[in-house]
């Protein structure tokens, strides 16, 4: 796992984590937000007490309140100067259009990871959108469905430093650099507050349905641009492995939002399916089109 590049492991897929709150971890103390075995913090205790430390920021906070200030570390600064050196280059190369008019408007700081209320001035003079702090992962409706409001539920703790191109779950480098970055986008904009308002209004089944799509559209999506296929996708955008090897990596299909609707995705692993629409702009109707049917 080490060896593999920045993943960056979709929104969407931030099930409920209330049940685990408050676990004990092997040093004993109270875990907020537990890790898998498998992750590349769990046997380091400093990772885990900081991870802890930043949940219960988001944990304490209340709507309305002043914006939790996370410090981070030098080690922390440190991972999210390496993750632009490497990204940047890339987004050149393979970001749309759209995504690098609304990064570059965003001006996210590339040597200090930025606050969320530095962020949220900035997107404040853009469509109106705000980052609030969440603790981990939560329920695919009540990530979505805040989008309908304005809200991107984000959360605020870094990956880990010995592999600073990888991440098996929505850090801090995902939500800014993937997400934050396009919110000044009116088309993103558009499509994240149509996610939204749908994933309040459908049954269970076909919210299951919503995530799918959201998936290979907002975290995965591809259009083209001058007949070479460019990302707007979250996850791609900020993953330097998968955004640098999806054209060899994935099979590539035409945007049908049906098909994409009911495919299911391993968020553990790079995509084997990604979906390309003919235009950022024609993307934007067709899914836009069909949130409206749901």
């Amino acid at each position: 796992m080490t060896n593999r590049s920045v993943r960056s492991e979709g929104a969407s897929t931030r099930n409920a984590t209330s049940e685990a709150a408050g676990r004990p971890h092997a040093g004993g103390a109270e875990e907020l937000v537990p890790l898998d075995p498998d992750h590349p913090g769990f046997k380091d205790a400093v990772y885990r007490a900081r991870r802890n430390a930043i949940a219960k920021l988001a944990l304490e906070y209340r709507d309305g309140d002043p914006l939790p200030h996370a410090e981070y570390t030098e080690e922390e600064q440190g991972v999210w100067r390496t993750v632009w050196e490497h990204l940047a280059p890339l987004h050149e190369r393979a970001a749309c259009r759209e995504w690098k008019e609304s990064s570059a408007a965003l001006a996210l700081d590339r040597e200090r990871v930025p606050q969320l209320a530095a962020v949220n001035e900035a997107l404040q003079r853009g469509a109106g959108f705000r980052m609030l702090p969440v603790a981990g992962l939560v329920s695919g409706r009540m990530f979505l469905g805040m989008m309908g409001k304005g809200v991107f539920l984000s959360t605020q703790y870094m990956r880990h430093h010995s592999v600073p191109l990888y991440t098996p779950e929505p850090d801090v480098v995902h939500e800014l650099v993937g997400h934050a970055a396009s919110l000044f986008h009116p088309g993103i904009v558009k499509l994240s507050r149509r996610f939204g308002e749908a994933a309040w209004r459908v049954e269970e089944a076909s919210l299951k349905r919503l995530e799918y799509l959201y998936w290979y559209t907002l975290e995965f999506g591809l259009v083209e641009e001058a007949g070479v296929r460019k990302a707007f996708g979250a996850g791609l955008l900020s993953s330097f492995g998968e955004l640098g090897g999806f054209e060899a990596n994935a099979e590539i299909r035409p945007l049908d939002c049906d098909e994409a609707a009911s495919i299911p995705y391993d968020p553990t692993q790079y995509q084997k399916i990604l979906f390309v629409s003919p235009s950022f702009e024609r993307m934007v109707q067709d899914v836009s089109a069909w949130l409206e049917r749901q």
